[in-house]
């Protein structure tokens, strides 16, 4: 049985030579001008005009794009090789200069039909506080990691919570008080790295809890590498930084929509319906003022657009009452990652106590979405049934993923 996210993975070509490239000329004009090659799912739209562009945005300019479509409609000619132009570097995809390497501690074997949520607590060695800026999460066997979160653990009460087999099983959570988010990982992500002068903290003697979700894939899987990569500030940061997750409420956050039957907000995808819409809106009170430098969207296999907005109580001179952080309307679970805004990080959006966090999903639970059809075979079913908001591959989420610098006087 193939596995979800198999199907969403694109087969991949050279295009390092004319020999290599110009069979799939017209293929590569098509996937560039539907906005699926390269894979970078942040989009401008008439709902989402971001006031600012994005770092390693890989997209072709209109002017590249017409030069491609210029030489396909030529019919792909070779021209002079001896002028030829050289060949960039390609974009670096790993945090190379990173400090330290954590591992889980113990192979894993993934088999039968249940997903899988494990935690693994890591001694990181860490014998003074410590200022973290760049962290990147490694998916042992992608074949059945669906994600990774990784944590802080100032406490060190997880160590305590590891069985004979060196984890602890962590539905929903690595059920630790003082555990902060640090990094995070789904398919598709690239490193993350704050902004100059922000930095996260982690406090000396932590822990770091490695929450992996795993989805079998029917077959016998091992994960014995699952890694994070952590790069060391050398100094104090103006600013610390710190990685939220916001959204999946079926609380008072949850807006109404028109599919909901029972006089009250429910968190439902109705089956066979193309286009449906859930919505939540989160007000920040008693927060200081937050610099929003990079934003991601989440979502599993029904998805197929979410857009998160900042809406302002009182907004600056200069700044919009409502805004758009980012909006992904082509949504494709393999190819996920955090954005981070191209602007100095006094220019970001800014959160202030009392405004409003929006958040809109939309899914297609209907056979004409081919995603659907899969994860139906995958359950033996043949007609779409309602999805529910859930932690497992097969539920659904609408989440948004912020990064936030905070001012050091003001996160003490």
């Amino acid at each position: 049985m193939q596995r979800l996210s198999q199907r969403r993975r694109h087969r991949p070509f050279s295009l390092a030579s004319y020999e290599t490239a110009q069979p799939f000329a017209t293929a590569a004009l098509d996937a560039v001008e539907r906005g699926t090659m390269p894979p970078f799912l942040a989009d401008e739209t008439d709902d989402c005009q971001p006031r600012f562009g994005w770092q390693d945005d890989p997209r072709l300019s209109d002017d590249e794009l017409e030069l491609l479509r210029a030489w396909v409609d030529q019919g792909a000619p070779e021209g002079d090789p001896a002028t030829a132009a050289p060949l960039p570097e390609p974009p670096e995809v790993e945090l190379t200069d990173a400090d330290v390497r954590v591992q889980i501690p113990t192979p894993v074997s993934i088999d039968g039909d249940k997903d899988l949520f494990l935690c693994f607590s890591v001694d990181p060695g860490f014998e003074d506080d410590t200022w973290i800026d760049a962290v990147q999460i490694s998916a042992g066997n992608p074949q059945v990691v669906h994600h990774v979160l990784a944590y802080v653990d100032e406490s060190g009460e997880s160590a305590d919570k590891v069985n004979e087999d060196g984890y602890y099983p962590c539905f929903g959570g690595p059920g630790i008080n003082t555990a902060n988010l640090i990094a995070a990982w789904a398919p598709g992500m690239t490193p993350f790295e704050m902004p100059p002068k922000v930095a996260s903290r982690v406090v000396a003697g932590s822990r770091i809890v490695m929450q992996v979700h795993y989805h079998p894939t029917g077959k016998p899987e091992l994960d014995s590498a699952t890694s994070l990569d952590l790069r060391i500030h050398d100094t104090i940061p103006e600013y610390v930084g710190m990685l939220a997750l916001i959204g999946n409420s079926e609380g008072p956050q949850l807006l109404p929509s028109e599919h909901d039957d029972n006089g009250y907000p429910e968190f439902r995808i109705p089956a066979g319906v193309e286009n449906h819409v859930e919505q939540m809106l989160f007000k920040l009170n008693d927060v200081p003022p937050l610099r929003v430098f990079a934003v991601g969207t989440h979502m599993h296999y029904v998805g197929t657009d979410m857009l998160i907005g900042l809406q302002r109580s009182s907004p600056d001179d200069g700044e919009p009452a409502n805004e758009c952080l980012l909006q992904t309307p082509g949504w494709d679970f393999n190819w996920q990652r955090t954005y981070s805004y191209d602007a100095a990080l006094d220019a970001v959006p800014r959160f202030d106590a009392g405004d409003a966090l929006y958040l809109r999903c939309t899914y297609n639970n209907s056979m004409s979405n081919p995603f659907v059809v899969q994860a139906l075979a995958e359950q033996g079913l043949d007609a779409p049934k309602d999805v529910r908001l859930g932690e497992e591959t097969l539920d659904e989420m609408c989440l948004a993923v912020v990064g936030i610098a905070i001012a050091l006087k003001d996160a003490i």
